[in-house]
């Protein structure tokens, strides 16, 4: 599993990198770095529940937005390298402390040692499931190794357009990319299982509204429930916040309003029923936790 990392295409990147002498794309080598391992209260209710999902943060990223709200670790900043008992042995004290699940936040470039690890966890005790959080810009083949691994598959969707995932990701190719493997999180869970109001097992696609980019938003939620109908959840986020002063100047501000009501109302309009939308003042720091290598 762990020669995945020799000439490293898990990701469509596929930068070929040898990280287990340098770093890939990702800014990431051959260990296991992350940040923190703690209960995190603000993913969508069903996650979060009452005491928290156990969020583990890896260091590094394949995607690395512009805008990205985890922007210091997503370049490569602070975190801790760990074994994978250590791994196993954070997940475990994670459902110790009453978490409803084990959320592994920005976790591509590390799929090997999730495997491993997640399997160590659960033979030393872990029941509790596992949360796959992805930025969405995967490929199929390598969300095909976690379907013994993974529960809940909590993943972005982006965009709809080549032109501004390039801009945006310089990703050109996020959108075939993420729609296929989409495809085939919904195949290993192909519909949504709860129990006392807590999600065990299914899809969630988190839609981050970004200002000034409505029109593309509302494509992007018109095809997933047009190709997935209810066998998904759809997160509708206002939370965006401009963490930087940007060059592309339309991502200075947060959403309107207006903005995120018309969302809102369009997905009402489609008919979807399976959606989670946010209330209040979200798009604040707060929502960020400090990378401080809690739990690790």
């Amino acid at each position: 599993m762990f020669d995945l990392y020799q000439s490293c295409t898990l990701c469509p990147r596929e930068c070929n990198a040898d990280r287990r002498k340098s770093v890939g794309y990702c800014g990431e080598g051959a260990a296991l770095n992350v940040t923190r391992a703690a209960l995190h209260m603000w993913e969508e209710p069903c996650i979060s529940g009452v005491n928290g999902s156990g969020t583990v943060f890896f260091r590094g990223c394949n995607l690395k937005c512009i805008y990205c709200q985890n922007y210091a670790i997503a370049h490569n900043e602070g975190g801790k390298d760990i074994s994978i008992d250590k791994f196993a042995a954070a997940c475990l004290n994670l459902q110790h402390q009453g978490a409803h699940n084990i959320n592994l936040v920005t976790p591509t470039h590390y799929i090997p040692h999730i495997i491993e690890g997640v399997k160590k966890a659960r033979s030393k005790g872990l029941t509790i499931p596992v949360v796959y959080n992805t930025s969405g810009y995967e490929k199929a083949e390598a969300v095909a190794l976690l379907k013994d691994t993974v529960d809940i598959f909590l993943t972005d969707f982006k965009y709809i357009k080549a032109e501004t995932a390039l801009k945006y990701s310089n990703a050109e190719n996020y959108v075939e990319f993420a729609k296929d493997a989409l495809r085939e999180m919904v195949r290993i869970a192909p519909s949504p299982v709860f129990e006392d109001a807590l999600m065990k097992k299914g899809v969630i696609v988190r839609v981050l509204l970004l200002p000034n980019h409505l029109i593309e938003t509302k494509m992007i939620v018109k095809y997933l429930y047009e190709t997935y109908k209810d066998n998904i959840y759809i997160s509708l986020m206002n939370q965006y916040t401009p963490i930087k002063k940007h060059k592309a100047e339309n991502l200075n501000r947060t959403v309107t309003d207006y903005e995120y009501k018309s969302l809102i109302d369009y997905a009402a309009h489609l008919g979807i029923k399976n959606a989670f939308i946010q209330e209040g003042e979200t798009a604040k720091e707060s929502f960020i936790p400090p990378f401080d290598l809690t739990g690790i």
